[in-house]
């Protein structure tokens, strides 16, 4: 969920960006032949389920649409081939949306969950000396820039009396984070689940402060301001289906997480934390949740990580109320 991509991570973005345009491919070939397609870029998670379960395709047949699936390994990727044309819907954090309105992107909001707060924190070495947030002034502090948890940070430090500065950043990706945080490098790491959750049951990590009564850290679905023209009955019933899947996780977490673990390749007892402190529910997308993604957009331009002011209302839902 970083917007700085290592050769590798290049690599890997073209790789799945070419995959994503051979499956592109076929499905513009049927849509000429009989139809309409979603195509669909998904992360390793709910879209990963809800594929598993085919009830997407059940609802969509009887439109003619057909639906095809690419895995990414990250949010911005997904963007990345939704800006070049290779899908039309995915899933995506808070953050991630920004930096790609920033970069002139088709992006238009589809969905958005209710509210995850606890699926995000700073997490501390069970020894370390860091009781409060106040104890972070003057630390390395871990996580990804430009995503999800750099927004938590500055609202976290800001509701403690502290300034983004009375911090030491230092810019790692998950597994890099990790490796940091395990063996010392750093004091304190701010991270998202599953890794949250993997981090607390394998490195005994303390938590010493989620997102609660912080931010929201919402999950978002998004599609292009061209297919969100053409095809609202579409994108209406994916949301459905993704809520419907939101809705069977919740009233079945144990089974859930030992789908999820599947997926995720982790363990079970990860997987059960990470859903046990989950919330449940998708729908469309609000002016007021607009408004929320609108407050991050102008703490990201204050901190000069997007070089312009933007204007969310630009990536409404296009039946937006």
């Amino acid at each position: 969920m970083t917007t700085h991509f290592s050769s590798n991570r290049r690599q890997v973005l073209l790789s799945s960006l070419a995959a994503a345009a051979l499956g592109a491919t076929g499905a513009t070939a049927y849509a000429q032949a009989t139809g309409r397609v979603l195509r669909v870029g998904h992360q390793k998670g709910w879209l990963s389920i809800l594929k598993g379960r085919g009830t997407l395709e059940k609802r969509l047949a009887p439109l003619g649409v057909k639906v095809t699936w690419t895995e990414f390994n990250a949010g911005p990727v997904q963007l990345e081939a939704l800006n070049v044309g290779s899908i039309d819907f995915g899933d995506v954090g808070e953050a991630p949306p920004i930096f790609a309105q920033a970069a002139g992107a088709p992006l238009v909001y589809a969905g958005a969950t209710v509210p995850r707060p606890a699926l995000e924190a700073v997490i501390v070495p069970k020894d370390s000396p860091i009781r409060s947030v106040a104890d972070l002034k003057g630390k390395r502090v871990a996580y990804n820039k430009g995503s999800n948890v750099q927004y938590l940070l500055v609202k976290l430090l800001e509701k403690n009396g502290l300034k983004y500065s009375d911090v030491q950043s230092v810019f790692l990706a998950p597994a890099d984070a990790r490796a940091a945080f395990e063996r010392g490098a750093v004091d304190a790491w701010i991270i998202w689940d599953p890794f949250l959750a993997a981090a607390q049951k394998t490195l005994d990590a303390r938590l010493l402060a989620d997102a609660t009564g912080v931010v929201n850290n919402r999950q978002y679905y998004f599609t292009s301001r061209d297919f969100a023209t053409r095809n609202t009955d579409v994108l209406r019933i994916a949301i459905e289906e993704v809520n419907a899947i939101d809705t069977w996780i919740s009233r079945n977490k144990a089974a859930a997480a030992a789908e999820l673990s599947a997926v995720l390749g982790l363990d079970k007892g990860i997987t059960e934390l990470y859903l046990s402190r989950a919330r449940y529910g998708t729908a469309p997308v609000t002016r007021d949740i607009l408004a929320e993604q609108q407050a991050i957009a102008d703490t990201f331009f204050d901190l000069k990580l997007i070089p312009k002011k933007l204007n969310l209302l630009h990536a409404a839902p296009v039946d937006l109320l």
